[in-house]
């Protein structure tokens, strides 16, 4: 199999997120400039179509069910998805939690030089700051290339604990809020540097989020990009 590069631009990339037939179609007609990445939905997809061509490269999940995968997908389904979009993909994300019970699928990704994305979603809240550093220290331990945090920040002080995950890590960072104060904490964190930066193609899968095409626009605006 073809040796891949294994680092993504350290510079605030938009990832279009592809979670239906809808989303797909709209991802293969996007124009040159619109996004910079597509995410490959594997859990909300059905089992069995492969990547379609696309002028994007694709970041590919499964995600686990506690962290807002679709389908209750077992740990052995979702290590035979990812195992099997591997070859088309240019990166991988996969749970912090996760990283161990998918060791394969990462001593894989990194044979053909994919990134590896290690991510922590929490819909309810933003943990505190000694549970964020746990969560950093087990994806820097595990030698992931990017860690990828998404939480519901309630107020400022909670916006503030994701600020911090930009100082002083050995590991680039993807931060996004959701809920109210999601697409202020979006802006603000691809200003800081967030590497990757999610939205929607079809319609929003969380609250807070922004129109991939939209955000990069702004970015764009704003000279982050």
């Amino acid at each position: 199999m073809r040796q891949k590069n294994n680092t993504l631009p350290l510079r605030p990339n938009v990832v279009g997120i592809v979670d239906c037939h809808r989303a797909i179609e709209i991802a293969t007609r996007l124009p040159a400039g619109a996004v910079d990445f597509l995410e490959w939905r594997a859990d909300c997809l059905p089992v069995g179509i492969p990547l379609p061509r696309s002028r994007f490269p694709w970041l590919v999940t499964a995600r686990h069910p506690s962290e807002g995968g679709h389908g209750g997908l077992s740990p052995a389904a979702r290590r035979k998805i990812l195992l099997h979009h591997l070859g088309g993909a240019s990166a991988v994300d996969i749970e912090a939690r996760s990283l161990h019970a998918m060791r394969d699928v990462v001593r894989e990704a990194r044979q053909i030089g994919i990134p590896v994305i290690a991510s922590f979603h929490d819909f309810e809240k933003t943990p505190s700051a000694d549970r964020l550093q746990k969560i950093v220290r087990r994806a820097t331990d595990a030698g992931a290339d990017v860690l990828k945090v998404a939480t519901v920040p309630r107020s400022p002080a909670d916006i503030a604990r994701l600020l911090g995950l930009f100082s002083d890590q050995n590991i680039p960072v993807a931060v996004m809020g959701m809920g109210r104060f999601g697409m202020a904490t979006r802006v603000l964190f691809a200003s800081c540097g967030s590497v990757l930066n999610y939205g929607w193609l079809h319609r929003p899968n969380v609250p807070g989020q922004w129109s991939a095409v939209e955000f990069k626009r702004l970015l764009k605006r704003m000279g982050t990009r």
